[in-house]
């Protein structure tokens, strides 16, 4: 029995989750796993309503789950910052979630920006670090609002935090690489950096990821590659890519390249991972609130991080029958990915895919 926290959140946040758990519920109708979901309403209308983003008791309470699903964050009637900070970072930082995983994989029948490109070209897997770098909030203001003003914020890694992402991507490469997946003969983890001009941070990782190579994990391939230049190649020649990883800043960066690569933010999905905790899944395309009610958000992305947290919980077959019902989807039933153009409400294509998954 799996005891699963949703987090709906904001905008059509509720319309694509409610989609993916009719999907969870139709997988474990298949495959014979039980689980019970608690909702919890945090979000922008809860904050305009008590105040609260994320409180402490509520984060002690998120701890005794298996897993949360959320939906989306961000309302337009709360200023930027607040709650991406008070409830997204703060679920990450306070439950540990050291890992975000993001895979970039194009489905069949998706366009692409990308000429002459296809699912076999766009398919590789980002592991950034999610609770170092910038995002610590080390820094602050002097002068603030004068002509002198001074703005300081600090990229900070400690050792520590650096090996245990390292160690997970290497672990992720070994298991789900392309030689793993038939589709190369090697598995390879490459190194996303800026060692040129971060001298310090990026000489930090790339030491650690050598050595943690050499000695750890001879049989993966390596590579290193400067994130400007990773930036181009994921446009010029996206298949020279199996697995990346990479600290947080340019984690973020990258990551949402590559989901337009893949046909945009309704396909993409991540996950938040806490490997001896707590671990949070998400569709990556915010709360889209222009469209909120209006039943024609696609919910494919919150679906695949069902699928992605089925995965992390063990439940391989299901996530597999539901990614590969996806696949179907957008291969033979859906006439685009776009909002409002798919030729299907959200909630039919919840259904579509839920049949699917039922069928197979």
């Amino acid at each position: 029995m799996y005891k699963i926290a949703v987090i709906a959140g904001d905008g059509t946040g509720p319309e694509v989750t409610t989609e993916a758990v009719k999907v969870l519920k139709t997988a474990a109708e298949k495959f014979g796993f039980k689980y019970e979901s608690t909702e919890f309403d945090f979000g922008g209308e809860r904050y305009m309503r008590t105040g609260e983003t994320l409180p402490d008791s509520a984060v002690e309470e998120l701890r005794g789950f298996d897993s949360i699903l959320l939906g989306a964050i961000g309302h337009p009637d709360v200023a930027p910052g607040i709650l991406e900070k008070g409830i997204l970072l703060k679920a990450r930082f306070d439950l540990d979630q050291y890992i975000n995983l993001r895979p970039v994989r194009l489905y069949p029948g998706v366009e692409t920006p990308l000429k002459n490109k296809g699912p076999d070209e766009i398919d590789y897997v980002v592991v950034r670090e999610n609770t170092g770098d910038q995002y610590t909030g080390a820094g602050g203001f002097t002068l603030k609002g004068t002509p002198n003003e001074v703005a300081v914020q600090t990229a900070v890694y400690n050792r520590f935090q650096v090996d245990r992402c390292l160690r997970y991507a290497f672990e992720y490469a070994g298991k789900h690489g392309k030689k793993a997946r038939g589709k190369g003969e090697h598995n390879t983890l490459a190194l996303v950096g800026k060692t040129n001009v971060l001298t310090y941070i990026y000489d930090l990782w790339e030491r650690a990821f050598h050595e943690m190579g050499e000695n750890e994990y001879p049989d993966i391939s390596r590579d290193y590659y400067h994130v400007d230049a990773t930036c181009m190649w994921m446009v010029k020649s996206p298949e020279w890519f199996d697995v990346l990883v990479t600290g947080n800043m340019f984690g973020d960066i990258i990551t949402d390249l590559g989901a337009i690569t893949q046909g945009g933010m309704g396909l993409a999905a991540g996950g938040n991972i806490n490997p001896e905790g707590v671990s949070m899944f998400e569709p990556i395309g915010g709360s889209a609130p222009k469209y909120t009610g209006q039943g024609v958000i696609n919910p494919l992305a919150a679906v695949c991080a069902a699928a992605m947290m089925l995965e992390t919980l063990g439940e391989v077959k299901a996530a597999e029958a539901i990614e590969d019902a996806v696949k179907f989807v957008t291969a033979n039933k859906l006439k685009s990915m776009s909002a409002g153009k798919m030729g299907f409400s959200t909630s039919e294509v919840g259904d579509l895919v839920a049949q699917h998954v039922a069928d197979q």
